[in-house]
Formats: structure tokens, sequence, C-alpha cells
């Protein structure tokens, strides 16, 4: 049986449809089906097999009939049921900074779609999202191209970014020291030096790491807008200025040194402090963003 993440998610979101639903219903159609999930006929013809094989639909022809109510242990454990636009958006981060994809590339929507194994309405709702703050640009032919990063654009942007996450900081070093966030704090701290004990090997690995620190910090101020736009500040931010590679690994250690700074700096209990320390670490953030689009 399939075991991929995309897959797995399908399956158990078909199930979570057929609960709804009672012995002797008909399906829908695949391309209905494929609609409703969000993933390309592909893999909603695989998810229908493994729904067959474990008896709980019958498959004759084209009609497709379920045969009795999913149970808890029909569904796949471990799996991972992040929602489709998180993953699309996810997959889409990666492959801007693939060796496929650089400013300036024109993206085929309909292509993407079949590589991440999705369907073209979840690409486009993707798309869409990251043409909102400048990164894509629609053409008329329906396909898009990606643009590079302007001077007022990189401005704009971290101002943005210092605003939330000073707040962030703020809220963060006021914490109960019960605050199940002190936890995560530490264990990304524990991450940050074992990365940095193999960081000859690791180093290309850090956006994530980057990602996920930033990513706990904000967490501190929830924001329902902030949610919607982090995946997007997450490719500004931690993919974009990858496309320049020029000095990447000593950007990155200076960055993964500067998180520990930050980090010591929350813990310390001390708003000016981790202000201090979260400044420092924005400004060589803007300073590598300008570097990497060439102007200065």
């Amino acid at each position: 049986m399939k075991t991929n993440a995309l897959f797995k998610r399908s399956y158990n979101q078909a199930l979570d449809m057929l609960a709804g639903a009672g012995e002797g219903v008909p399906l829908p159609s695949e391309p209905a089906m494929a609609a409703t999930l969000g993933v390309s006929r592909t893999t909603v013809r695989a998810v229908l097999t493994a729904l067959a094989m474990r008896e709980i639909i019958t498959i004759d022809g084209r009609a497709k009939t379920q045969l009795r109510l999913p149970k808890r242990n029909d569904y796949l454990a471990d799996a991972d049921l992040e929602p489709l636009a998180d993953m699309v958006e996810r997959k889409f981060m990666a492959w801007l900074v693939g060796p496929d994809c650089s400013p300036g590339h024109v993206i085929n929507g309909l292509d993407l779609a079949r590589q991440f194994g999705v369907s073209t309405s979840a690409i486009r709702d993707c798309l869409n999202k990251f043409s909102h703050f400048g990164l894509l640009e629609r053409q008329s032919n329906g396909r898009w191209r990606t643009l590079g990063l302007t001077v007022e654009f990189v401005a704009e942007l971290f101002d943005m970014r210092e605003l939330i996450e000073f707040r962030a900081v703020d809220r963060f070093v006021a914490l109960s020291k019960d605050d199940p966030l002190w936890s995560e704090l530490s264990l990304i701290e524990k991450e940050h030096h074992a990365f940095l004990d193999d960081f000859d090997r690791r180093n290309r690995d850090f956006s994530d790491l980057d990602h996920r620190f930033h990513k706990l910090v904000d967490s501190a101020v929830p924001n329902r807008f902030l949610g919607n736009i982090q995946g997007v500040m997450s490719v500004i931010f931690h993919y974009h200025y990858q496309w320049n590679k020029k000095d990447e690994v000593d950007r990155n250690h200076r960055a993964l040194c500067e998180h520990l700074a930050y980090i010591d700096g929350l813990k310390s209990g001390d708003p000016s402090r981790a202000r201090e320390a979260c400044r420092l670490h924005l400004h060589t953030a803007r300073s590598t963003m300008l570097t990497s689009i060439n102007v200065i």
C-alpha cells in the first residue's frame, strides 16, 4: 500500500467522508472525489483501491458502493494530516529553491499539479496566495512568472516582520515559567547545538530549523492574520534569498549563532536583552536579503 503523506491524508479524509454516508450508498465519481479531496484522480484511484482492499467499498467498473462504515482501525496510523493547502505550500516553497526554478522562471500550474499529485485548483490557490505578496506575476496565457525582489519590497516586508517579532519577544519573555513554550524553546535550543556540532554536513538544511525557530517565537502572539501569511514570509525570509548561493555556509553559521544568542536573551527574562538579540538577528537577516538581490 502506498505510504506517502499525501496518500495517507487523502485516504483518511476519504474515510471521514464515508463516515457521514452509509451502507449501500454509491460513491461520487472520481472527478468529484478529486475535487472534494483536492488531489489528482491518480491519487483518488489509489485511495479507492485501498478502500476496496479493506472491504469498505466495492468497485464494479465505474460504479463504487460503500459496504460498511469505517472503523477506528481503518485509519492509517501516524498519518501526516497536515492541511492540503499547507502541504502544497510547503512543496511549492521547496520547488522554488530547486534546480528547476530561478527568478523569471515561467510556472506551468498543470505541470506542478502533476508533480505534487494534487488538483490544479489546489495549485491555483497556492499561486494566487503568493502572487498577492509580489513573488509571482500572472501572465495572459494562464501561466505564472517568478519575480525578483526590490529594495522597496524588502524594506516594507522587514518593517512588518520586525513589528510582529518584537511584539512576540515581549510576550514570550512575559510567559509564566510553566508555559509549554519554554519547553519547546529548550528543545529547539538543543537542536541548534546538535546542528552546530554537525554543521559541515548539515549546513544546507538550516532553512527548516530557521523557520521552526521563528515560528515558535511568533506563536507567543496568536494571530489569525499572521497565520495566513506565515508561509509566504517563510518563502521570502528562509527560501527566496537562497537563489543566491554565494556565502551561504557563512550566512547559515552566523544565523545559527545569532539564534543561540536570541534564545539566551529570551531565557534571561530581560525584555531589553531579548529585544536586542532579536534586533541584531533581524538586522543581519535584512542585510542578507539585500545582498542576495544584489543591491548592496
